[in-house]
């Protein structure tokens, strides 16, 4: 697990300029984020996407170009170059950073060469029952990454190297997912559609030992060139779950540090959540998805959501030692694969509760940080303006408190409908207490228990002017605005 009070922030969006500006960036922030108390980046991925240039890194073409070599249409990545993107986690590091990468893992798009062989075809939605037999398809599997040439690797991808595909170039028949003659879907993932190791392009063959060699020398190659801190993994419960604790394993004894690693195991279904962590042997840390899903349905409910319940049915609640907090993230963002938008008046109250709550390690998405404004087609078809507004304001403050005051005991207040609290008493490093409020109705009090006799308090977020002052026996009736959240320190 990261340090008992670290931060992260992802450090991109879905809709992050194709510039090739972001490293650059990131090496300009670095001080300024270490000073706001962010402790680690989870920066995107950083090699070579089908899209070159304009890919957001999870369309994966070649994981050794980190935007060095002449492929897909250009050198550097949407991000930048190999050199800028070594710059950027030096920068990081020399300001106390810990730098995570985002990983995919679970599939390669953008063959150079095409290859025949016989597949089986199943339908999106039933990975068990064959619509019908083997038959032969063309599609391409076969990687040679010409404009690296063999540096780093010579390994090049072939069909038998995957075990599904979801287009044959013969046929050109769409929604058909077509398993390799000789191969099986993997198994130990999710049980969507029957077995949902496929999900997008050439998918790798997790029972293939040649794949594991190989991706298991890749870490290698990616700790000893980039020096990273942990990994970000993408789409975990399409890969087999017991590949990671070998994986793993390897690379640390290999690097001689404890890596920290957070898996996308997107489901609201804790006890999923609980499964994939024990087989995984409590190796990594999953996303707090059930928790976002709360955030969701308490932001779209206006003020009719029970508060009382936010944390129920939570890993935050049930296995605080092994979430990441989070309130978006691209996938969730308005216009994405997964959006499921945490509305803007209810994100400061969703960021008091990963900030300055005992439980998790909470991560800041960048486009709720500094804001974002884009354009894409929704679902419906129709184009879309999209505006996020930049909540820096109250998360800086979030993160002074979190600093200074998010320690020691707890207590929690969560017995009204639209009003819920908690206090932090403080430590011995950290003897100040705090008191935080919050209502997604009507503006309102609440007596809680600071331990701080006759003392006054003040609200940090600015919302309320008065000071609340405890009574002799260390309890405050402490206030907050409808629709907002009030974090009161000891002044």
């Amino acid at each position: 697990m990261a340090e008992r009070n670290g931060v992260m922030m992802q450090y991109f969006h879905w809709y992050t300029a194709d510039d090739g500006s972001l490293w650059r960036e990131v090496k300009a922030n670095a001080k300024e984020l270490a000073a706001a108390g962010i402790t680690a980046l989870w920066l995107p991925p950083a090699y070579k996407g089908l899209g070159g240039a304009k890919d957001v890194g999870y369309a994966v073409y070649d994981m050794y170009d980190l935007g060095e070599f002449d492929q897909k249409g250009s050198v550097r990545t949407k991000y930048g170059t190999h050199k800028e993107y070594l710059a950027a986690i030096e920068a990081l590091h020399a300001a106390g950073l810990d730098v995570y990468a985002d990983v995919v893992l679970n599939h390669r798009i953008g063959g150079d060469a095409q290859e025949r062989v016989m597949a089986t075809p199943y339908r999106q939605d039933d990975r068990i029952t064959p619509l019908g037999p083997p038959r032969e398809i063309a599609t391409h599997t076969h990687f040679t990454f010409p404009g690296r040439a063999g540096k780093y690797s010579r390994f090049e991808w072939h069909w038998q190297h995957f075990d599904a595909v979801d287009y044959d170039d013969a046929s050109k028949e769409k929604g058909i997912v077509y398993l390799f003659e000789g191969h099986r879907f993997d198994d130990h993932v999710s049980l969507e559609n029957g077995n949902f190791s496929y999900l997008l392009g050439c998918d790798l063959d997790f029972q293939n030992a040649e794949v594991r060699a190989e991706i298991l020398n890749w870490g290698k190659w990616y700790l000893d060139t980039t020096g990273v801190d942990g990994f970000r993994l993408d789409a975990i419960k399409h890969i087999s779950s017991w590949f990671f604790p070998e994986w793993l394993d390897a690379l640390e004894a290999y690097a001689g540090k404890k890596l920290f690693v957070v898996g996308e195991y997107w489901s609201p279904d804790v006890a999923s959540l609980h499964a994939y962590l024990n087989a995984t042997q409590n190796k990594m840390s999953v996303f707090a998805v059930a928790q976002h899903y709360s955030f969701h349905y308490a932001s779209k409910a206006g003020g009719n959501y029970d508060m009382r319940r936010l944390l129920d049915g939570t890993l935050m609640r049930e296995r605080p030692q092994q979430v990441v907090t989070f309130v978006e993230n691209h996938d969730s963002q308005p216009l994405q694969a997964l959006e499921s938008v945490v509305e803007p008046w209810f994100k400061p109250l969703a960021y008091a509760t990963i900030l300055l709550r005992s439980e998790g390690y909470p991560c800041i998405f960048y486009a709720d940080y500094y804001g974002a404004e884009y354009e894409d087609v929704g679902r419906d078809g129709n184009c879309y303006k999209i505006v996020l507004p930049s909540h820096r304001a109250l998360i800086d403050k979030f993160l002074y408190a979190r600093k200074h005051y998010a320690h020691g005991a707890q207590y929690d207040y969560f017995d009204h409908w639209n009003r819920v609290g908690w206090t932090r008493l403080g430590d011995a490093e950290h003897p100040k207490a705090m008191a935080v409020l919050m209502s997604d109705g009507p503006e309102g009090t609440k007596r809680m228990e600071v331990g701080r006799p006759n003392t006054p308090f003040v609200d940090l977020t600015g919302h309320i002017a008065e000071q609340v002052v405890t009574g002799a026996d260390g309890w405050g009736e402490f206030r907050c605005k409808g629709g907002s959240v009030s974090v009161w320190i000891e002044a």
